[in-house]
């Protein structure tokens, strides 16, 4: 049954399970409601038991990898990124990631300049080669070496525009020229 059809038949509206409505404006992931879950186990005639199983073998089923982590004040140091922006050399830790890309590495968040969004300590995941766009959080390495988690808000073949995530930060104007690597934020620990 696809997921309209499910939807459907637990009295739900059709695009309750559609992609788009799986992640709020902010980035963060949406759940169903336990009222949703509820009415789906009862059109289907499921029992939570079973359900839940269904779940811890979906959970089991993940494959996890290790992913470098390194620390976001010392990546715009030297030595840690290879002329093609990827995780290279040592100092580098690892992390379990449970999701699958290539070129795919961690940076932990130090200080504030990211509040309220990402806390110290926090740690994201940077997708290198994936496609970014219009509103996505991306880090960015300027070949001065200096490192930066910031808002996509446009993007010429001359120039990157980037809003801070912590208000109490400006934006950023760089000249294309002027970037070594930008890689998308695909998921945070928080």
């Amino acid at each position: 049954m696809s997921a309209s059809g499910l939807a459907r038949r637990a009295g739900l509206d059709p695009t309750t399970f559609n992609r788009s409505k799986r992640i709020a404006p902010d980035g963060r992931p949406r759940w169903p409601s336990t009222e949703s879950i509820a009415k789906i186990l009862t059109a289907t005639k499921t029992e939570i038991g079973t359900f839940l199983g269904l779940a811890e073998r979906g959970r089991q089923a993940t494959r996890y990898r290790t992913v470098p982590l390194l620390g976001l004040a010392q990546a715009g140091s030297g030595g840690f990124f290879d002329d093609g922006g990827f995780p290279a050399g040592h100092g580098w830790d690892e992390i379990e990631f449970p999701g699958a890309g290539e070129n795919v590495f961690a940076l932990e968040v130090s200080g504030e300049s990211m509040m309220p969004l990402y806390r110290d300590g926090d740690t994201v995941i940077v997708a290198k080669d994936a496609a970014v766009r219009r509103g996505d959080r991306v880090v960015v390495k300027t070949r001065d070496g200096e490192v930066m988690a910031k808002v996509l808000t446009r993007k010429t073949t001359r120039q990157v525009e980037l809003a801070s995530l912590n208000p109490a930060h400006p934006g950023r104007q760089l000249a294309t020229a002027d970037i070594e690597w930008m890689g998308r934020i695909l998921w945070a620990s928080q």
